[in-house]
């Protein structure tokens, strides 16, 4: 029994993103959160977020325990990137990315 949560387009750069996700991938939702909430992160805040959705879905939609659940996936992909311009020295153009990341993450029963 499997359940899922998706946040789209996080203003949060995916590689430091999933410095945070690799973290929880593989672990119980217990020890999961705990790792999350002992974290001084963006992307730990908002990856507790996803984790809370996905195991209220998987109680709330397939009937499961809280306890008995794992993080079976956690993944975190590019979003779009916001391009923004700025002017730099000899009068050229410069970028100034401003990069967003999609947090997908399943959980499953024992």
């Amino acid at each position: 029994m499997e359940a899922r949560a998706i946040a789209k387009t996080l203003r949060v750069s995916p590689i430091k993103a999933r410095l945070v996700v690799d973290l929880i991938r593989g672990k119980d939702v217990n020890v999961a959160l705990n790792i999350l909430n002992n974290m001084n992160k963006k992307p730990a805040r908002l990856t507790k977020k996803v984790l809370d959705s996905a195991v209220a879905n998987a109680v709330n939609n397939n009937g499961a325990k809280a306890e008995e659940l794992y993080v079976k996936e956690a993944r975190v992909d590019a979003g779009p990137v916001m391009k923004r311009h700025m002017f730099d020295s000899r009068s050229h153009i410069g970028h100034n990315d401003k990069r967003t990341s999609h947090i997908v993450i399943t959980v499953a029963s024992k």
